[in-house]
């Protein structure tokens, strides 16, 4: 079977920083001197640094947004409205990481597409407004990746690895885009309100072939834990997507990872592994994963950094760590992505550099 690379990486934002006015709104919304401190205390522990939004703002910080999609005081969106609002602007995000790939020339290639998303759903698609805007071919084979959260992206390039490894000559576009901020909800209770603290807008577009170029794919695994079903949902609501994130999570996985590692390495041990793109679900996450496979220090630099300049993206977050990555790849290093979601489950992908 023919080795598979992921040739490049592009990510975009939307213009909107909005951080420190989410977690304004956020904080207000908690009721008490107990879960006030709470929330202040957490949010300043958080190391995120910028979150973007494709709402602007509203000034003073905390009062809702500029458009009025979310307004202090008064009732939020409907899912309706919601999704309207993912209609228009998910293109528009796309658009803006599929220009930095750079595929113009190379549009009328591609044989296949794959888009991952959680945070919004009309038909007809991304899929398609992408085929018609950028010249793919009316015949390019499309898959669309669906609800499965935070690790999707590596579900994705699982997709593209398949079919690369079964058409040698396969050229798959894979489109990750989350709309995480249109989901805030109407809550004062403190978990829920401190995954608002953690969850921005973002978009990663790759280009996975039998060419060899950029990283190589060495294989994949999942595993499901097993009587931990609860600890991360997402649902669909009257008003938006409802998600759980547990405070468990993070002990968890610090406790299952020893475990894992075996099966997510193939036999292998953590300390075989050089380069690790964690997704970087919150600092509590990456600090499990850090203790749990007993990484050295700044093992996870690069993870962290998203987290700082970005935040929780969603599926997209890892891509962005991946990306990073290969900007400053050194030959012949070996590494492991390591996403996880809704089950709780997790997805690893092992990795190599070229050289």
């Amino acid at each position: 079977m023919a080795d598979v690379f992921i040739n490049r990486i592009a990510t975009a934002v939307p213009r909107h920083e909005v951080h420190g006015a989410f977690r304004a709104f956020a904080a207000g919304q908690a009721q008490g001197d107990r879960d006030r401190a709470a929330f202040a205390r957490m949010a300043a522990r958080s190391d995120i640094d910028r979150r973007y939004s494709v709402l602007e703002a509203s000034e003073p910080q905390g009062s809702g947004t500029a458009c009025g999609f979310y307004r202090a005081g008064s009732g939020f969106p409907t899912t309706r409205a919601r999704m309207a609002r993912y209609e228009a602007e998910a293109p528009l995000l796309a658009e803006a990481a599929f220009a930095r790939l750079g595929l113009d020339r190379e549009a009328a290639g591609i044989t296949h597409l794959v888009v991952a998303t959680c945070t919004g759903f009309v038909a007809p698609g991304l899929d398609r407004h992408l085929v018609e805007r950028h010249g793919l071919p009316r015949g390019v084979e499309r898959t669309m990746v669906g609800f499965m959260g935070c690790q999707a992206a590596l579900n994705a390039l699982k997709l593209a690895w398949h079919i690369v490894r079964s058409e040698p000559g396969a050229r798959v576009l894979v489109v990750c885009i989350e709309l995480c901020t249109l989901h805030l909800q109407g809550t004062a209770a403190l978990e829920q309100l401190l995954c608002f603290l953690l969850f921005a807008d973002g978009c990663a577009a790759a280009l996975v072939s039998a060419q060899p170029e950029g990283l190589r794919i060495d294989g994949f695994r999942s595993v499901v834990l097993p009587e931990a079903g609860g600890m991360i949902t997402w649902r669909i609501g009257d008003d938006g997507f409802d998600m759980t994130l547990s405070g468990m999570v993070p002990v968890t996985l610090a406790h299952a990872l020893p475990d894992w590692q075996a099966e997510m390495l193939e036999g292998g041990a953590a300390a075989d592994v050089d380069l690790w793109a964690v997704h970087p679900g919150g600092r509590t996450i990456l600090d499990a994963v850090e203790h749990g496979l007993a990484l050295p220090q700044g093992a996870l630099a690069e993870s962290r950094a998203v987290l700082r300049a970005h935040g929780n993206m969603s599926s997209a977050t890892v891509m962005f760590v991946l990306a990073a990555m290969m900007r400053a790849a050194v030959p012949g290093r070996r590494g492991c992505a390591l996403a996880f979601g809704p089950g709780l489950s997790a997805e690893a992908m092992r990795f190599s550099t070229g050289g």
